[in-house]
């Protein structure tokens, strides 16, 4: 029973997966907005320090370069890799990308009547 349970859930979460994915952006160009639209475990606060870093250091040259933007580590490059471009057509400003999942919130729990 709990083989088929497992199965099940793999399944489920292999399914799931492709809803999760970031949309390609060119970090080199893009906006604050854009990037933080764009990729998974990126806010707009880390997205405007990315967009600083870019207008005071230049274009980034590697993906790898990100890294020396606080607050962007290896787990969110490695999250983001396949849609994270240096050149190239990306998302663009005020396109409408698919909306970045959000962390499920459990349902409050409803009272109930107290029995007379």
């Amino acid at each position: 029973m709990f083989k088929k349970i497992a199965a099940i859930a793999g399944l489920t979460l292999a399914l799931a997966l492709p809803a999760f994915a970031a949309t390609p952006v060119n970090i080199n160009t893009a906006d604050a907005a854009t990037i933080a639209h764009a990729l998974d475990g990126i806010g707009l606060t880390k997205a405007q320090a990315i967009v600083a870093f870019r207008e005071e250091h230049g274009p980034f040259k590697n993906v790898d370069d990100l890294t020396q933007v606080k607050g962007i580590g290896q787990a969110t490059l490695q999250r983001n890799h396949d849609a994270i471009l240096l050149s190239g057509e990306g998302a663009k400003p005020g396109a409408e990308a698919p909306a970045k999942p959000k962390h499920a919130k459990k349902p409050k729990a409803e009272a109930t009547p107290a029995a007379d």
